[in-house]
C-alpha cells in the first residue's frame, strides 16, 4: 500500500463529498506536528467565503479513517493533522520491503524521454564546466528510466565547423596525416592550443587551415578520414573520464553538429517554404514572435549567414526535428546552462512554428547555474586555468584516502582504495546534485567530503552503518527484510514514514527534473535514521522481536538509501 496516495484518495473523496461544486487540492504535505497535515480549507475557505477552521471541520466529518487514520485534528487558523495508525504503517513498510522495484513505482505514462547533456568539444578535454550537463543529466536519464521510460542519450559533440581546419592541419604537421595510422593524443588542450597559436601566428599556415576547411565540408575523403581520427580520439578520452566519473554515456550516444551538417539546407528551405524565415542585411532568419533585442527590435534567429554557412542555431533546429520525428521523443530535456534560456527557447518557439514540436511532445530547457570558487567567482586553478575534470576526480580520491585512512587505518589498500573512489567521486557529485540547479554553487571540499550535513559520506555512513549492524547481528538484509515491522518508539515511527516517502521523493524529480528533491529526502532520511540508531538500541534491544523488527528497519534504510544514491549515478559502499 502507498500510503500518501491512499491517504490523498480519502482526502479527495471527502472534498468531493463535502464540496461538490468547488474542486480543490487535498495538498497532503509531511508534517513535524503529526504524521501529514491537510492544508486543503486555507485555500477552499477564500473561495467559499467561509471561516477556515470551518471549512476544515466540514472536511474533517466526511474523511473515511478506517483501518488508515487513528486522528484528525484541526490546528492553528484551519490545517487538519492527521496521525496514522501504526497497524498501517507497519502493513506499507511490509509492501515496501517486498517491492522488486525497491520503492520507485513504474509510470502509469511511459514516454520517450530525449535528454541532451555533457556535450563537450572534440580536441579539448573535459573541464569543470561540463560537470553540470554531464552529472545532472545523467542522473535524470538513471531515474528516468528506473520510472520506466524510454531514454535516448544525446551527446551533442561540436565535432564539426572551421576549427577543424586547423586542427587537420596541426595533425598533418605533426607526421599524423596517414588515415590508416592510429593517433593517441595525450593532452587534447594542448593540442587544440599549439593549433590556435600557429593559425594565428603563422599566415602559411591559416591559408592551409582554411583551404582544409573547403576540403573538409567540400567531402574529401582524406580530410574526412583525418577528421574521424581526430573525433575518434577525442571519444577514447572522453569514455574514459565518463567511466571515471561513474556516468552512462558511451559513444553510441554521441550525436554531434556533424550528425546534421546533410540536412541543415533543408531545413532552411523548409522553413523558407512555411513562410518562417525572411532575409535580413544578407542573412536568412526567423523572427520568432515575443523575442525582442534591447532597443525592442525584434530579435532573430539567424538560419543561414551571410556567407551562405549555417551556425549553430541551424543546427539546433534540425537536433531538435531529429529528435522529434526520427527519435519519436515526446519529452525533450536539454541540461544546459542558464545562459543558452533564450537561444533555446527560440529553438522551441520555432519547432512549434514549423510544426514539429507539437502536443504531446514538448521541450524543457533543464537549467542549471554555475560553479564557483572560494572567492564566489568563476571556479579555476591558482593560476587561473580551467579546472580539468580529470584532475578534479584524481584529487578527489587522493583527498578521501586520506579521510579514509583517518577513519579506517586496518583497511586493507585495496579496499581502501575502492573506498576512497566511490566517496571522492560522490561527494563531488552529490554536492552539485543536492543544489537547487538553477543556482550557482560554491565548490568546497571540507564541506563536500564532511561525514556530516547534507552530504555523500553522510548518506554513505548511514548506508555503511546499516548493514555493520546487520553483520554483526548475522542476519543478511534479504533476510531481515523478510521480517516483520514494528513502529512502537517515536523514532521508530518517524523513519518509517522517511521510508515509505521515497516513491514520493522520486517521482517529484520526475516531475520537476530537479535531482536536488531526491538529495534532500536522502538526507532526511539519513538523519531519521542516525535519531533512530541514537535512541533505539539495536543489537541490544530489550526483546528478541525489537530486535529482529529494528534489524529490518536497518535492512530498508540501507536497501533505500542505496538505491536512492544509484538514481542519482553515486555508488554507496557497504564499509566506510
Amino acid at each position: 500500500m502507498d500510503l500518501s496516495l491512499e491517504l490523498t484518495k480519502r482526502i479527495q473523496s471527502a472534498l468531493t463529498a463535502a464540496f461538490p461544486d468547488t474542486p480543490a487540492d487535498p495538498a497532503l504535505r509531511r508534517s513535524d506536528r503529526a504524521d501529514f497535515q491537510v492544508n486543503a480549507a486555507m485555500g477552499l475557505a477564500k473561495r467559499l467565503g467561509k471561516p477556515p477552521r470551518d471549512v476544515a471541520a466540514t472536511l474533517v466529518e466526511k474523511i473515511e479513517t478506517g483501518d488508515v487514520i487513528e486522528k484528525l485534528e484541526i490546528a492553528g487558523p484551519g490545517f487538519i493533522n492527521v496521525t496514522v495508525r501504526a497497524e498501517a504503517l507497519e502493513k506499507a513498510l511490509t509492501t515496501l520491503a517486498a517491492d522488486e522495484r525497491r520503492g520507485v513505482g513504474a509510470t502509469d505514462a511511459p514516454e520517450t524521454v530525449v535528454i541532451d547533456y555533457s556535450a563537450p568539444n572534440v580536441a579539448k578535454e573535459l573541464h569543470v564546466g561540463h560537470l553540470r550537463s554531464t552529472v545532472i543529466g545523467d542522473s535524470l536519464a538513471r531515474l528516468l528510466e528506473a520510472r520506466g521510460h524510454r531514454v535516448i542519450r544525446q551527446n551533442h559533440l561540436g565535432d564539426w565547423g572551421t576549427p577543424f581546419g586547423m586542427l587537420i592541419e596541426h595533425l598533418v604537421d605533426l607526421g599524423l596525416g596517414d588515415p590508416e595510422a592510429p593517433v593517441r593524443i595525450e593532452d587534447l588542450d594542448g593540442f587544440y592550443r599549439a593549433a590556435r597559436a600557429k593559425f594565428d601566428g603563422d599566415t602559411v599556415f591559416a591559408d592551409r587551415a582554411r583551404q582544409r576547411v573547403v576540403s573538409l565540408q567540400g567531402g574529401d575523403a582524406h580530410s574526412l578520414a583525418l577528421w574521424k581520427k581526430l573525433c575518434a580520439e577525442s571519444r577514447r578520452y572522453f569514455g574514459a573520464v565518463y567511466a571515471d566519473l561513474g556516468v552512462t554515456l558511451k559513444d553510441s550516444d554521441v550525436a554531434g553538429e556533424s550528425l546534421y551538417n546533410p540536412v541543415l539546407a533543408e531545413i532552411v528551405k523548409e522553413l523558407e517554404d512555411k513562410g518562417l524565415a525572411k532575409e535580413s542585411d544578407g542573412a536568412l532568419c526567423v523572427f520568432p514572435p515575443g523575442f525582442m533585442g534591447k532597443s525592442g527590435e525584434p530579435l532573430p534567429l539567424i538560419v543561414r549567414k551571410q556567407d551562405g554557412g549555417y551556425g549553430y542555431g541551424t543546427t539546433d533546429l534540425a537536433a531538435i526535428r531529429h529528435r522529434l520525428s526520427v527519435l519519436g521523443g515526446t519529452r525533450l530535456a536539454y541540461v544546459v546552462g542558464s545562459p543558452q534560456a533564450q537561444h533555446l527557447s527560440m529553438v522551441f518557439a520555432i519547432a512549434k512554428l514549423a510544426g514539429w514540436l507539437a502536443p504531446p511532445a514538448r521541450a524543457e530547457h533543464v537549467a542549471f547555474g554555475s560553479i564557483l570558487g572560494p572567492d564566489r567567482k568563476m571556479f579555476k586553478t591558482r593560476s587561473g586555468d580551467t579546472v580539468k575534470l580529470a584532475a578534479l576526480l584524481e584529487e578527489a580520491r587522493e583527498r578521501a584516502d586520506k579521510a579514509v585512512m583517518e577513519k579506517s587505518p586496518d583497511l586493507d589498500p585495496e579496499t581502501r582504495a575502492a573506498i576512497a573512489r566511490a566517496i571522492g567521486v560522490g561527494a563531488i557529485k552529490y554536492a552539485d546534485l543536492s543544489s537547487d540547479r538553477i543556482k550557482d554553487y560554491v565548490f568546497d571540499w571540507d564541506r563536500m567530503l564532511a561525514f556530516e550535513g547534507n552530504t555523500a559520506p553522510y548518506l554513505m555512513y548511514a548506508h555503511a552503518r546499516s548493514l555493520s549492524i546487520l553483520r554483526k547481528a548475522g542476519v543478511a538484509p534479504e533476510t531481515a527484510l523478510s521480517g516483520s515491522f514494528s513502529v512502537v518508539a517515536k523514532q521508530e515511527r518517524t523513519l518509517a514514514l522517511e521510508l515509505l516517502g521515497f516513491g514520493a521523493a522520486v517521482a517529484d524529480v520526475e516531475a520537476t527534473l530537479e535531482p536536488h528533491r531526491l538529495c534532500t529526502y536522502l538526507y532526511s532520511l539519513a538523519s531519521a535514521y542516525s535519531a533512530f540508531f541514537e535512541n533505539c538500541p539495536v543489537l541490544k534491544a530489550p526483546t528478541e522481536a525489537e530486535r529482529a523488527a529494528r534489524l529490518t528497519l536497518c535492512a530498508l534504510t540501507a536497501r533505500t538509501v542505496e538505491r536512492g544514491l544509484e538514481l542519482l549515478g553515486i555508488e554507496a559502499p557497504d564499509r566506510m
